[in-house]
């Protein structure tokens, strides 16, 4: 429905309260899904009026929706059925407890066998938590109280709880306004019209009634319902391209298609898929075709970098753009002073998409329409040009039922999911959406905001990387690749499957259908660097070419078809855009003037047949496509990840880039100004200086999907932490490492010696803490888990309330120290000796459920729910010292030991796979990198090691340098922690502060504290890996950019411990980052405190970065005593 739909219904609610039709309105209320009008909800719920409670519910959400909802039906459930109890009304009761609360004992069959013992009771006030039950009307509204602050926290009620403020009778005085217009069209106008009716257009001149409905003079009914939108595009709507004439066939890459007959390859062909001639191109020009049935263009060779735009679609489609601006091979160089002036370079839009944007694709015919898809599984539909967002779609499986059993097991084990590519088919009806699991979902997009759910396919096992449209056989398909190695053709009108292409030995990456003159064809790559080709047969692929950098590729073709690139970035961070020949399969020409180590993944789109476009160093990097020299690069002001994502919409005007900070950037030229500037607004500069001046970037990003694939960005990483803890990155929030910093100030260090220089909190105290050994944040956000050196566990849990309104952990609110009501504690087993001497270690599950803990004997797992061990195993010795579970199934666990060796033990057969032997002393740190399948190790040994994760085989080892002048001590641990990058790690000893890069095992960047400063005693990244906080022994606390180690904020211990405490007495043993706030971290103290600490909301970050000295790239090897400039060593 469209949003002038959507407020036309608004406007009839109105009439129908004022109008006191009163049970329409609130069936309208219920059935549109509006507005929920939480006083009419209230009456009910204190009238008992259950069924109409939820009924009226339903209209805005169902039990299983989320937990929220689930909660607001067990409440209301709950209270019908207590009072069917207080009633003494047994066989009501019974009832409602088997029709009602039945459903929710799948969820907390516990809680449902304590509700059932109720009935046994005289009087269920004998229960100790129903003891304060009053009479029922004391009941109600206590319920409500709880009631209205679960639909405030619902996201399915956002949006919905405030109804529009609107003028009285706002649609009689419409209908005024249409009748007086009507009047004035009016030929002989009476000065007092007697209007009668409103089914028909009014007219003086003759008897009303007389005339048809004038659907173009009647905007309320005629028109509206597609207001704000554009005309409804069929799968052969009336804008489709026709192919530009390709004379060439498909030769070269192409060898044996047995099933195609070649005409004679003509002299000048270029790539076997053959470039058109210049004449031919010039003399037919492509126009809107008439005949619906032409076999137009396949809709998207597009993937690029997962992110190109449709490239078979020639750009002149229904749309003024000039057909010139084609750059052909010999085209004159002469033009290159002002073909930047061309490009869409000034930041004229941002938009903040609320999760961080994985993939975008511009609208083919309404350009300034942008959709997007995000690390969470959210789908964003915005109208640029007026900065409204049109449509959000959280991911749900629509029909799980429908879905494989390995699907549906992956889902309840862990639901994060990440959108990998989102793409619209050639004439816009219809968007796909490829999840990192399993999951294809095609939407049909009918304008405005009325999108429907069309298709859901099961796809692939494991992610599905790219999706694209074709038209092979003048039939619209979907092409999908994913995690196991094959590509896949599907029937987009049924979902029927049609062809399954198998021969890639790696995960396929992207696809990039095509056709030259009726040869249709896909080319795919893969992880190892593999290039094929593909035609619509069961034959095979027809190419085998290596791709430069033999890791995560994409291809293009340019708009008009006739020339062919690839994008691809080498495990090593070295990035490439070439051009190909196609006949020979062969690199024409490489494009200069990438960082010499992309720190991630780089994006490119083509545009206008002329320019190459990526993603690199922070910035957007452009090249004409005849010229391998750099012509130009821009910031966007600033604020953009390492290598952000890029596309341009159809004529080249518009470009949208991922910003940090969740946003988008939309850059134009003075042809996307134009196109924009019909939606300008009087709040623009506001809202562009309001948002544009957030501090951003994200200096190593790439990311991986569940098969080990670098997919695009922070989402589904998994960061094997500190604690052993292997998290999602589904909320993080992306943030600035290098803010642009204005040369003419003198950069200072921050210093904070007071509480009043930053918020800290000492969470509520447990007396039988002691120490705290191990300190993590659960992956949630809204609580802390800690270990003391006694074995026991402690959590504190943060609720939602009107000062902490997400309910996360925060040094604003005080949380709880949590007990389940049995009172039990989650202790460790110990063995005789004494604990305080056992190294400590613990693991959680990604989904909160369940931690694994050691304490110096055997191994326990707990729920985190009820406390209850849920079982023990492996008994010392050897003792466990540190557990990381394996990221892609959570009952695959690495265990390092006490005796140096690793175990790789299966928690569901009880067995120990693999046993890991490299190291002299115990093991004190373990990370898992699902991108480049690896496990790296650290012992007390002061060395790493690098395990494959397939066969469990060493592959690398390097002891860390000591500095000269520093003798660790014998306990000393090293700790390491994948960035979010996934290749490379932090490396933490008491001794120094390093950063790995995996595959060759180099340091890139170390920090070294000054001979007569403290040692540091634990560090980890902040949860976007821009920062690294660090604990010292003297209870100092700082800060340090991520991307050169360089010192930014140092917290001092006059700053949260007491005056009577001393750091001598008091230090911090580990350190702990928020999963989804960067600017969050938490001590854990020898004396058994836990501190939360958050900069001040005015300050909004941990100080200034210093400024970037020759680049500061962080990954230029530096020297042991680099890292540290002369003045932070004194500091320190």
């Amino acid at each position: 429905m469209s949003s002038l739909s959507r407020e036309l219904v608004f406007l009839i609610l109105q009439f129908l309260d004022e109008e006191k039709f009163k049970e329409t309105v609130h069936k309208l209320e219920q059935e549109s899904g509006f507005f929920f009008n939480m006083k009419y909800f209230e009456d009910e719920v204190h009238n008992g009026n259950w069924d109409e409670v939820e009924k009226y519910l339903s209209g805005f959400t169902k039990v299983d929706d989320n937990r929220y909802s689930m909660k607001i039906f067990f409440e209301i459930r709950k209270q019908k059925y207590l009072e069917a109890l207080d009633k003494h009304d047994r066989s009501k009761a019974v009832e409602i407890l088997v029709k009602d609360l039945k459903v929710f004992a799948t969820f907390n069959e516990e809680l449902f066998k304590e509700i059932t013992q109720l009935l046994t009771l005289e009087n269920f006030r004998e229960n100790e938590q129903l003891s304060k039950y009053g009479d029922t009307k004391s009941a109600r509204a206590i319920m409500l109280v709880e009631l209205k602050k679960l639909i405030e926290a619902n996201p399915l009620f956002r949006d919905k709880l405030q109804f529009p403020n609107l003028k009285n009778s706002r649609l009689r005085t419409l209908i005024n306004q249409s009748l007086n217009w009507q009047h004035q069209l009016c030929k002989n106008p009476r000065p007092n019209p007697d209007i009668k009716t409103l089914f028909v257009d009014h007219t003086c001149g003759q008897p009303n009634g007389a005339r048809a409905p004038s659907p173009a003079n009647n905007p309320l009914l005629g028109s509206l319902p597609k207001a704000g939108g554009f005309p409804p595009l069929g799968a052969h709507g009336p804008f489709q391209p026709t192919p530009a004439p390709v004379p060439t066939p498909l030769a070269g890459w192409m060898s044996n298609p047995s099933t195609v007959t070649h005409p004679a390859v003509s002299g000048g062909g270029g790539i076997g898929l053959g470039a058109p001639s210049i004449p031919a191109a010039l003399k037919h020009p492509r126009t809107p075709p008439t005949n619906p049935s032409v076999d137009y263009p396949s809709g998207d060779s597009d993937h690029v970098s997962k992110r190109t735009r449709p490239m078979g679609i020639s750009d002149e489609v229904n749309l003024p753009v000039n057909v010139l601006p084609v750059t052909f091979p010999g085209h004159s160089h002469s033009q290159a002073f002002n073909a930047s002036e061309d490009l869409p370079k000034t930041v004229i839009r941002t938009l903040n998409q609320g999760s961080s944007p994985m993939s975008m694709d511009f609208h083919p015919v309404q350009q300034t329409l942008l959709l997007v898809g995000t690390n969470v599984g959210d789908i964003g539909l915005w109208e640029v040009g007026s900065r409204e967002r049109l449509v959000l779609k959280n991911f749900k499986v629509w029909e799980l039922s429908a879905c494989t059993m390995p699907l549906q097991a992956a889902l309840v084990k862990d639901p994060g999911v990440s959108v990998n590519r989102v793409i619209w088919s050639p004439d816009g009806s219809l968007f796909g959406v490829a999840y990192s699991r399993h999951i294809v979902q095609i939407y049909a997009y009918n304008g405005g905001d009325e999108v429907r759910q069309h298709l859901e396919i099961d796809a692939h096992v494991g992610g599905v990387n790219d999706l694209a449209f074709s038209h092979p056989n003048k039939q619209l398909c979907v092409i999908t690749c994913g995690d196991d190695k094959t590509i896949k053709v599907w029937d987009a009108a049924t979902g029927a499957k049609q062809y399954i292409f198998e021969g890639h030995d790696a995960p396929v990456y992207s696809v990039c259908p095509h056709h030259k003159e009726n040869i249709q064809f896909i080319f795919s790559t893969a992880l190892d660097g593999k290039i094929k080709a593909w035609l619509y047969d069961n034959l095979g692929s027809r190419v085998d070419y290596d791709a430069p950098g033999r890791w995560c590729t994409t291809m293009a073709y340019s708009a008009d078809g006739t020339r062919l690139f690839s994008c691809g970035t080498s495990k090593d961070g070295e990035s490439y855009i070439v051009e190909w020949n196609e006949s020979e399969g062969a690199v024409k020409r490489t494009y200069q003037g990438f960082r010499k180590r992309s720190l991630g993944v780089v994006q490119f789109d083509t545009t206008k047949n002329r320019f190459l476009a990526a993603g690199d160093d922070f910035s957007i990097k452009f090249w004409e496509m005849d010229n391998v020299q750099l012509l130009n690069s821009i910031d966007a002001d600033g604020g953009l990840p390492a290598s952000p994502r890029i596309r341009f919409n159809k004529d080249g005007s518009l470009l949208a880039v991922s910003a940090n900070e969740n946003g988008i950037k939309i850059l134009a030229n003075s042809e996307g100004m134009r196109l924009l500037r019909n939606y300008d607004t009087l709040s623009y500069d506001a809202s562009r200086t309001s948002e544009a001046s957030k501090p951003a970037i994200n200096p190593i990003s790439a990311a991986a999907t569940s098969a080990g694939l670098a997919d695009r960005g922070a989402s589904v990483v998994s960061i094997a932490g500190m604690n052993g803890d292997a998290r999602s990155m589904g909320d993080v929030k992306p943030r600035m490492t290098e803010e642009s910093n204005d040369k003419s100030k003198i950069w200072k260090l921050t210093e904070i010696n007071e509480s009043s220089q930053c918020r800290s909190l000492r969470l509520p105290e447990n007396l039988r803490a002691t120490k705290i050994s191990r300190l993590i944040f659960t992956n949630s956000g809204n609580a802390i888990l800690a270990l003391a050196s006694n074995a026991i566990h402690l959590l504190w849990k943060w609720q939602r309330s009107d000062r902490n309104s997400s309910g996360k952990a925060t040094a604003s609110v005080s949380p709880q120290l949590w007990q389940p009501p049995s009172g039990i504690l989650m202790t460790n087993d110990v063995t005789d000796s004494n604990p305080e001497e056992a190294v400590p270690c613990f693991a959680l599950s990604k989904n909160d459920s369940y931690v694994m803990s050691a304490s110096g004997g055997k191994i326990s797992l707990f729920n985190m729910m009820t406390f209850k061990t849920m079982a023990t195993f492996m008994p010392p010795p050897p003792a466990a010292t540190f557990l990381a579970f394996h990221p892609q199934d959570n009952n695959i666990i690495a265990i390092g030991m006490d005796d140096s060796t690793i175990q790789i033990y299966n928690v569901r057969v009880d067995e120990v796979k693999s046993k890991l032997k490299g190291h002299s002393k115990r093991i004190t740190g373990l990370a898992f990198s699902h991108v480049l399948n690896v496990l790296v190790s650290s012992g007390a040994d002061a060395q790493l090691c690098v395990w494959n994760s397939d066969g469990w085989e060493k592959q690398k080892n390097r002891f860390l340098q000591i500095p000269a002048g520093r003798t660790p001590t014998a306990q000393s641990d090293t700790r390491v922690q994948f960035h979010q990058d996934q290749i490379h790690f932090l490396v933490v000893h008491e001794t120094q502060l390093a950063i790995f890069e995996t595959t060759k095992l180099d340091c890139v960047k170390q920090w070294v504290p000054r001979e007569s400063s403290a040692p540091i005693t634990h560090a980890t990244f902040s949860c976007d890996s821009q920062l690294v906080y660090a604990s010292f022994l003297d209870a100092t606390v700082c800060v340090y950019s991520a991307v050169n180690l360089r010192l930014r904020c140092r917290i001092n211990p006059t700053a949260y411990l007491p005056a009577n405490v001393s750091g001598s007495n008091v230090h911090p043993l580990v350190i702990a980052a928020h999963p989804q706030e960067p600017n969050q971290l938490a001590l854990g103290l020898s004396d058994g405190g836990v501190h939360v600490f958050e900069p001040l909301e005015s300050e909004g970050k941990w100080g200034v970065p210093p400024p970037v000295e020759n680049g500061s790239a962080s990954s230029v090897p530096a020297a042991p005593s680099v890292g540290a400039s002369g003045s932070e060593q004194a500091q320190r």
